[in-house]
């Protein structure tokens, strides 16, 4: 049976920083939109606080994330124990999205590893933590990050990753505005030219 806690505590934040890869989910308002859900590595989360948390974000091929947040805040971030004891971990929250150029970015930013492929950080403030049994969650050994999205950053240089972003990251699946979208001025004067 799941038990809720209203904050992040010392324990949730000691098994999330074991996990190697996690799970976020999004969706828009419509009742017929889109459901977004995609795994993420690298070691790119932080437990900022005990109700704040942010992940590094690469350029991929959709930025649904950043779209639904910006329409209605919703975001559901799960991690869950691939070996050693079963677990699930579920932070549930406002998210929002912090751009390359804010001042936000200065003073989040230096906690992560950034990539020249990095388009943004999707900050969440966590308002439930819902821990449960992973029963069903099969054993799984980790073997290491994959190099592939780098190899691709760098053949593409930082006039390649513009276009793309420019092509893929500004809107979601159902058109809905992602924050790289919303903010032309934003990605002239810091984001994604200048990281990129």
């Amino acid at each position: 049976m799941g038990k809720l806690h209203d904050s992040i505590k010392p324990v949730h934040k000691e098994f999330i920083e074991k996990q190697h890869i996690f799970f976020v989910a999004t969706a828009p308002l419509s009742a017929d939109g889109r459901v977004n859900l995609s795994p993420k590595g690298l070691d790119c989360f932080r437990v900022l606080s005990e109700s704040k948390v942010a992940y590094m974000d690469l350029i991929s091929s959709g930025n649904e994330t950043s779209a639904h947040t910006l329409e209605n805040g919703r975001i559901t971030i799960m991690f869950c124990s691939f070996e050693g004891a079963p677990n699930i971990l579920r932070l549930y929250g406002k998210g929002f999205a912090v751009l390359p150029g804010t001042p936000e970015w200065e003073e989040f930013a230096p906690q992560f590893k950034i990539y020249p492929s990095t388009r943004q950080l999707i900050m969440a403030d966590i308002d439930l933590v819902q821990t449960s049994c992973g029963f069903g969650v099969p054993l799984y050994s980790y073997e290491g990050e994959r190099d592939i999205h780098f190899e691709w950053a760098e053949k593409k240089g930082a006039d390649g990753l513009l276009e793309y972003v420019e092509k893929n990251n500004l809107k979601s699946l159902d058109g809905l505005p992602t924050d790289l979208g919303q903010s032309p001025e934003v990605r002239k004067s810091g984001s994604p030219k200048d990281q990129f």
